[in-house]
């Protein structure tokens, strides 16, 4: 990176984390740096603007729609005015916002309007990285308590089938999560690089998961 990049990103980062110092603990500024630190290391392999992944990788959880109504739109508009009033080229801004609007995990039910780029490909890996493995699980039962959703309810079966606006609503126990979502990442990765990390939180996750039922049902 050059010297006006560098400054970029430590001026992106102070933003960051003033603006996430009261986050939720799954989506605060310590998710952002894993992140931030995992596309660096997975855009080593690819051939990527790595400015973009960079900005977009600490700017894709600004403003989660989850914590603000249901605003889909909200984070890229947010990071869209930060990176203006860094005199960011507005080439890189659009293309950054783009990420920001289409990388997460429910916009994967939207896939006729679905915006891609090999950038967004690093930065998405990077964040579902995140979600799986021991890190994922945590996230996951943090955000469960964080909405006071039961662990676990065997009468409840997970929903294979739901649509967009019935994911964003679900108040599902968290275990159903690992079902909807989580352990459907692996398939879903982009890079050679996600896809090798991916398959081994998978299978992490999978014997988490075969630990729980024991102890639920009293096996262990």
């Amino acid at each position: 990176m050059t010297i006006s990049e560098t400054k970029l990103i430590a001026s992106t980062i102070n933003f960051v984390k003033t603006k996430l110092k009261h986050a939720e603990g799954g989506h605060d500024w310590f998710h952002i740096e894993r992140v931030y630190n995992n596309s660096l290391l997975i855009a080593k392999q690819e051939d990527v603007n790595t400015i973009i992944v960079a900005l977009a990788a600490l700017l894709h959880d600004i403003a989660d729609s989850k914590f603000n109504d249901g605003d889909e739109t909200i984070g890229s508009k947010i990071a869209s005015k930060f990176l203006l009033s860094e005199n960011v080229d507005s080439e890189i801004i659009e293309h950054v916002s783009k990420i920001i609007d289409n990388m997460s995990f429910k916009n994967s039910f939207d896939l006729n309007t679905r915006f891609t780029s090999r950038e967004m490909e690093v930065v998405q890996d990077a964040d579902r990285l995140d979600a799986i493995g021991a890190i994922g699980i945590a996230r996951c039962f943090n955000y469960g308590g964080f909405k006071n959703r039961s662990l676990y309810n065997p009468e409840i079966k997970p929903n294979l089938n739901m649509t967009k606006l019935q994911y964003k609503n679900s108040d599902a126990p968290t275990i159903n999560h690992f079902y909807e979502k989580l352990l459907l990442l692996k398939d879903q990765m982009n890079t050679k690089t996600g896809k090798r990390i991916a398959l081994e939180r998978h299978n992490y996750m999978k014997n988490f998961l075969n630990q729980f039922y024991a102890e639920w049902n009293g096996e262990k």
